[in-house]
Parts: structure tokens; sequence; C-alpha cells
């Protein structure tokens, strides 16, 4: 007979070791037997059930897709005792926990909890929260089948009022934005009114809010979009005085993962606009909150806004986190360029070097070879050459469409 240790039977059913013990000491599971200090337990066994509490399909605690964005993760270096106190709440304790090991950058695991809330068909918040589990699957393993699946899968949650039919539009706009544009948001979200959304769903909303506001700014600057009286950086130079207000209320509200988002995304605009003091403030206090969980994972999705920065600064707060980060982001990067690419219909470069990037960059923003040597204390044959670079492993025609491979 086939056994498996207590870790490897919390995995398969979504529960804590914690949990699995207590029911072995109980009795519960038929077959365990004790070996040493630990429990093996048979392969084929299931967990067992012992009333309403330890249901599947009991109500989400909040009504959001995303659980680790709300309240729940209150405390960073608590993401793994906030779990434990989902324990009576199955399907939401393995929803909070697959949404961590995603921030982990733990694909595999991640995959298999997405299948399961997507096989089990119950309520809104869980499919939807599989649903957008299994697209962010999809981008790390650059697999369009699958994000196509994903997007499948979301539209399919059971909804029941016009409210749930909206939230399903965003989650799709969402979805699309991280490896495409964000022309496909709902009119009533570009504007910031979240009065449609349960308020357990607005520290997230928050986050995406930010995310369509820095897209836009970035579409401006590289001259993809024309607003009446905006140009250049000046709508990424004002971003910052929208997320610092958020940064401070997600500090009041103790909800993490947002706040590390939106210092992220701070970090970025204000990086961009050539602001490094202000960057490296709310990107210093990112990675030490991230890596207080070992949030690997969100470190490595902004990694390729920084041009070297963010490696930079993790060297100097966790010396030991730069070799993992950097290995998480040659397949993430890979995974996200293949399946962007394709939805672009167009080839994206994934071995330009930091320079490289921060060069194109700024020729994407419109700053002519001799603002560039200025900015970065290069010469202008050192631009010319980069950009020469640039040119070659990308195949893009021109200058103009630089926006395309960053």
């Amino acid at each position: 007979m086939e056994l498996i240790t207590v870790k490897q039977a919390a995995e398969k059913w979504g529960v804590t070791p914690r949990r699995v013990q207590g029911l072995c000491k109980e009795g519960k599971i038929k077959g365990a037997t004790r070996w040493e200090r630990t429990w093996m337990i048979p392969a084929h066994a299931v967990l067992p059930k012992s009333g309403k509490e330890e249901s599947p399909t009991l109500p989400m605690p909040r009504k959001s897709p995303f659980l680790d964005m709300t309240n729940i993760y209150n405390k960073a270096g608590g993401a793994d005792e906030c779990a434990a106190l989902l324990e009576n709440n199955p399907e939401a304790h393995a929803l909070f926990e697959a949404q961590i090991a995603y921030r982990r950058g733990e694909i595999d695991k991640v995959y298999d909890r997405a299948r399961y809330f997507l096989s089990a068909h119950s309520g809104f918040y869980a499919i939807l929260g599989g649903g957008m589990l299994l697209a962010q699957c999809a981008i790390w393993r650059g697999d369009v089948q699958l994000w196509r699946e994903a997007k499948r899968h979301i539209c399919e949650a059971p909804c029941k009022t016009q409210t749930e039919r909206d939230i399903i539009s965003l989650a799709i706009a969402i979805a699309d934005s991280s490896i495409y544009d964000n022309s496909d948001y709902p009119a009533w979200f570009t504007k910031g009114d979240f009065e449609l959304l349960p308020p357990d769903s607005h520290p997230a909303a928050k986050v995406f809010y930010i995310k369509y506001l820095y897209m836009a700014a970035f579409a401006i600057a590289s001259k993809q979009i024309e607003v009446e009286g905006v140009q250049g950086l000046a709508l990424m130079r004002m971003i910052p005085c929208t997320i610092e207000p958020l940064i401070c209320q997600a500090v009041v509200d103790k909800t993490v993962l947002p706040e590390i988002c939106l210092r992220m995304s701070c970090a970025v605009a204000y990086h961009n606009s050539g602001d490094r003091e202000s960057a490296i403030k709310h990107m210093d206090r990112a990675i030490s909150l991230a890596l207080a969980d070992k949030l690997y994972g969100i470190l490595v999705e902004y990694m390729r806004h920084f041009d070297g920065l963010l490696e930079e600064r993790a060297a100097e707060i966790e010396p030991e986190s730069v070799v993992i980060l950097k290995e998480m982001h040659k397949t993430y990067s890979a995974g996200w360029s293949k399946i962007s690419g394709a939805a672009r219909n167009r080839s994206i470069a994934v071995n330009l070097t930091a320079r490289e990037r921060e060069v194109a960059k700024l020729v994407a923003f419109g700053f002519t070879t001799k603002d560039i040597a200025a900015m970065l204390y290069i010469s202008e044959s050192t631009v010319k050459q980069t950009v020469l670079r640039v040119v070659q492993k990308t195949g893009v025609k021109d200058r103009s469409e630089f926006y395309a491979i960053l």
C-alpha cells in the first residue's frame, strides 16, 4: 500500500499539516499509522467530513475573488498564520493558500488548486478566483490555450445579478491587461467608481485601478494614444499623487498585499519620472514586506519595469533573495513574452539587458539620443549602439515601435 506524508496529504486536500495531524490523532483518517514522530497516510485516503463547518461550499468570508488582498492577510510575515484561521472553511482556506502560493511563485501548486475550484463548481467568488489563478498560471507557463480556457471559466462563473456580471467583465479586463492593454476595462471602472463592487473587493480594485492608470500613462508617454492637454510624462508624474494616499489607507486597513502592490506601482511611476530617491523609498518597503512571507513571485512581476534597480535593492535588504528572484524572473519573463506576443501577434524579446531596456524605454518616451545620453551619463555614441542592439535583437522597424517590446 502506497503511503504519503502529512505534508503531502495536506497539499493534496488543501488544508494545513496541523489539521491533518489532528485528524490522525482523532482516528478520523482510515489507515493512518504512527511512524516515529509523524504519521503516514494511505495515498487513497480522503479528507473526512464531520459536519457543516467542513463543507467545501461554505460562503467565502469576504466578497472578493482575491482573499489575499483583503484584511484576512493583515500582518507581514503572517501569511501562513492567517491561512490557518480559515481552516473551518476548506474552500476559502484552499483559495487563500493558492493565492499566497502564487505570490511565492509556486506555480505548480497554484495550478492544482485552480483545477480544484473549477471542478468543484461551487460559489461565484470561488470559481472567479479559480479562473483568475488559472490565468496567472498561463502567464508563467506561456500557455495561450490555458489562458483562453481560464477566461472561459471566468465567464462561466454562476452570476445571479447584474453586479456579478459587471464583476466578470472587470475580471476579464484585468486578465487581458496583464498581457495586452487596458482597452477592455468597463467605463465605470476607468472613472474610479467602485460603487458597484462589494466593499471587500475595494482593496483589490484600487490595485488594479492604479495599474490601469499606469498603463494609460505609459501609452501617452510612448505616443500610443493621444489625450488632449496631456503629453509626455505628465500623467506618469501625477500618478504618485493618487497612489500615496491609497498606500496610507492600505496601512491603516492592514491590507498587506495591496500595500505591497501599491508601493511597487508608485515606485515604477517615480522611477519612470526620474525620481530615484522616492522610487527606492517605496521599493525598499515593498521588498521588506514581501520577503517577510517569501512572496518572491509578486516582486518578479515588477522586475522588468526597473532596469535592474529592484535586484540592486533586494541585494541590500536580503542578499540571498537575488538569486531566487533572477531565476524566477527567467521563467516569468519567458512565459509573459510568449503569451503577450501571441496576443499582440508579434515577437517580444526577453534577452534585453537592463541597460538596453532602460534605453529602449526612454526612446519609447520620445527622448532624443542627446537627452538619453545626458540622463544616463553615457556618450551619444553608446546610446546609438545600444539602440542598434535593441533593433537587432527585437526586429522592430523603428523607434516608434519600441513601446511594444517593453
